[in-house]
């Protein structure tokens, strides 16, 4: 079967890398693209998809939006010249509306701003943001309880449907 455009991780997907784990963690609000001020090496990396996304974050300051955390690997045959830092902080592009909105929102208790995904949208690179807030312990053991019901519902349905 062959991978469709846009989903999964694979040789035809636009998505670049994934926090799975904010989905888990935290209720999604809402949801902003955003786009990405790269150096070129960092370019050949995410084509090579050597990018990660866990505990990464999004700062809010003096009115410019920053993603701090994430992991971008540099490949040894694109930055030869430069010196190369995996972590560093980059800059976000967001409308000014759209960064007060964010910047109000996580000044309230228990709300923050995480990146989703990191994907293609053409020849650039964009980044999904989301507001969010915490979920609860008994939350998480729902959203766990959901997801194992639906995996055992498929699996009684393939089984149903070859018998």
């Amino acid at each position: 079967m062959a991978n469709k455009k846009g989903k999964g991780k694979g040789p035809g997907s636009n998505i670049i890398a994934q926090n799975k784990k904010a989905r888990f963690e935290y209720h999604i609000n809402e949801t902003f693209e955003a786009g990405l001020v790269l150096a070129g090496w960092e370019v050949k990396s995410l084509r090579a998809g050597k990018a990660q996304l866990t505990d990464t974050y999004i700062l809010i300051k003096d009115g410019e939006a920053w993603l701090l955390g994430s992991y971008f690997m540099p490949l040894n045959t694109a930055s030869t010249h430069e010196i190369a830092d995996p972590t560093r902080t980059r800059k976000l592009l967001l409308h000014h509306k759209e960064i007060v909105k964010i910047f109000s929102v996580t000044q309230d208790k228990g709300h923050t701003c995480v990146p989703l995904k990191l994907y293609w949208k053409g020849n650039r690179v964009k980044c999904e943001l989301a507001l969010v807030t915490g979920k609860k312990l008994h939350d998480k053991r729902a959203t766990e309880k959901d997801r194992d019901w639906n995996r055992q519902k498929g699996r009684i349905m393939r089984e149903h449907a070859k018998a």
